[in-house]
């Protein structure tokens, strides 16, 4: 079985060399990149499980790179960086990262939280890949969203998260205690508003009516209830 392949984007080497022996040392493959442009080039031919990726690049703003790795590829894709305030943290997450570690950091964590979002990943197709509910198929290996007329949105792999959270516990209560305990992160402000935005992007993607949901239901102090009828396969 070949090793998942973790990139390291960040333009301090000694950074990117101590990620790299760790991670190389806990079995995992890596390639490092000091620029944006380098990653990207990459990206034609590499295909990461993981891409660690730090804020600040020298030739490209770190937050738009995300949200596009979010979009476009399959890769679990964790933030590295020395912005600590709680609105970093919380634009990271909203604009689609799945983890975000402040700097300084033990390497260690930084493994633990690789393996942590590989279990989650590998965990979640029990169910299969396919889910088709009111109208929608959801393809969770190619992380579109087809209409019944095969009209095809793209969500992302923090989004698809929350999707499949939905689609497995149809008409069940799920609490944010749920949610932070099944998708990970810390609990806080930061976690709860990336749910508030990541549930209001899915929503909008399912041509849901803001004032009156039709399938994902708020129940206030309490959580939320996915109402559709779900077929897997």
């Amino acid at each position: 079985m070949t090793a998942p392949l973790v990139t390291i984007l960040d333009d301090e080497p000694e950074i990117r060399s101590m990620l790299a022996d760790a991670l190389n040392e806990a079995g995992f493959r890596t390639m490092g990149f000091g620029r944006a442009t380098e990653f990207e080039a990459a990206l034609k031919t590499a295909t990461p499980d993981v891409c660690l990726v730090d804020l600040s690049l020298p030739d490209k703003d770190g937050l738009t790179l995300v949200h596009r790795l979010a979009l476009e590829q399959g890769a679990t894709v964790i933030i590295i960086s020395g912005r600590a305030q709680v609105q970093d943290r919380v634009t990271g997450l909203e604009l689609g990262a799945d983890d975000y570690i402040i700097k300084p950091f033990d390497p260690a964590e930084v493994v633990a939280r690789i393996r942590a979002r590989l279990r989650r990943g590998q965990a979640a197709p029990q169910s299969g890949n396919t889910a088709r509910f009111n109208g929608w198929t959801a393809h969770f290996d190619s992380y579109i969203l087809e209409d019944e007329e095969g009209v095809e949105t793209p969500f992302s792999h923090a989004e698809g998260e929350v999707l499949r959270l939905f689609l497995e516990r149809p008409k069940r209560l799920i609490s944010r205690a749920v949610m932070q305990e099944t998708l990970g992160g810390a609990a806080g402000e930061s976690f709860d508003r990336a749910m508030d935005v990541r549930i209001s992007r899915l929503r909008t993607k399912l041509r849901e009516d803001p004032k009156n949901p039709r399938l994902i239901k708020t129940i206030y102090g309490a959580g939320y209830i996915f109402l559709g009828d779900v077929n897997w396969g």
